[in-house]
């Protein structure tokens, strides 16, 4: 343990410092003033300041005393819980209220005992040693509650995505409908919702195999995100090659807008099928359906509505967009 003593006084602190070592004490640093001290380690980061476990701090001193000097030792961060004993003379104990005031845990009077030094320093030090711990154990709490809440994170996120293509799951999907459905209820917004199949998807698989069938989905999956650029939109996997897009705040001509950029997409990635009718590279078919909620309308006829609208595509050849034929519900229906 490392102990400070300061004070004006050579012959008491020396004093001091050889009571210290008798008592077993090793580790003892001198300082003439509280300018000296801070001149020895009042930089925050000075290392050396963390060394310091008790201060012996003479009440009495030149310049700055020893009561003004606790109270700035309190305030540098290192110190904040260094335990401060101050040394007084029988004439000044009167200062000692404040001196507690500013910091102080214990006090000595001059000329010392040896006992009773023995007994103060060795209560003070197990205080700060209990300090020590309690901060340590503290630290250890919050590293493990921050290593807990990354862990839950990365829990969340893991359940909320699918696995093969990182896009949100259906899982996911589902209360992201739910809640914007509501919210698009409230604000009487238009909500758009588009679904999305990679055309002939089973013979591609079985003509190439598992693994390329999942860097197919991969690639398209990515290229339908490139076809969506707001942050308020969300693209699901919805189901083996059927993909989901929802736009909040996003009537008939915005979506028709995305549907034909995530085609041209797909497009762009010019990845080969040779056992497709619809074309020579891998295709989509997309529907899409539009609507402003009302109370009481569900979401499950927006998806009906968008997922028929895919059908159509898929029966006129797919490689095609189509749009829902069905009117917007009238209010209160």
């Amino acid at each position: 343990m490392n102990i400070l003593i300061v004070d004006d006084s050579l012959v008491s602190r020396s004093i001091l410092a050889e009571m210290l070592r008798d008592a077993g004490y090793a580790n003892i640093m001198q300082a003439g003033s509280m300018e000296e001290l801070f001149t020895m380690v009042c930089a925050e980061d000075d290392p050396s300041c963390s060394l310091v476990d008790l201060v012996l701090l003479d009440i009495h001193l030149p310049g700055k005393d020893g009561i003004e000097g606790c109270r700035e030792l309190k305030q540098l961060e290192q110190f904040r819980d260094v335990p401060v004993i101050m040394v007084s003379g029988l004439e000044q104990l009167e200062n000692l209220e404040p001196a507690f005031a500013a910091g102080a845990i214990d006090y000595l009077t001059k000329p010392p005992n040896r006992v009773e030094l023995k007994v103060r320093v060795s209560s003070a030090l197990k205080l700060k040693g209990e300090m020590d711990r309690r901060k340590a154990r503290e630290r250890e709490l919050l590293e493990m509650t921050a290593r807990l809440e990354e862990a839950n994170r990365t829990l969340q996120r893991l359940s909320s995505r699918d696995g093969l293509t990182g896009l949100a799951n259906r899982h996911a999907g589902n209360d992201f409908l739910s809640r914007e459905w509501l919210r698009a209820i409230r604000e009487w917004q238009e909500f758009s919702v588009i679904m999305v199949d990679i055309d002939f998807f089973k013979p591609y698989n079985d003509s190439h195999g598992h693994l390329e069938g999942d860097e197919c989905l991969k690639k398209v999956a990515g290229a339908l995100q490139a076809g969506m650029h707001r942050p308020a939109d969300l693209l699901v996997r919805y189901g083996g090659e059927e993909f989901m897009a929802l736009l909040p705040g996003t009537g008939i001509e915005g979506a028709l807008i995305v549907a034909i950029a995530m085609k041209e997409q797909v497009a762009a990635l010019e990845l080969p099928h040779g056992s497709s009718s619809a074309s020579s590279t891998v295709t989509v078919s997309i529907g899409i359906a539009s609507s402003r909620p009302v109370e009481n309308m569900p979401v499950e006829r927006l998806i009906a509505e968008a997922d028929r609208a895919l059908y159509r595509a898929k029966e006129e050849g797919r490689n095609r967009i189509c749009v829902s034929e069905e009117e917007e519900a009238p209010p209160g229906s």
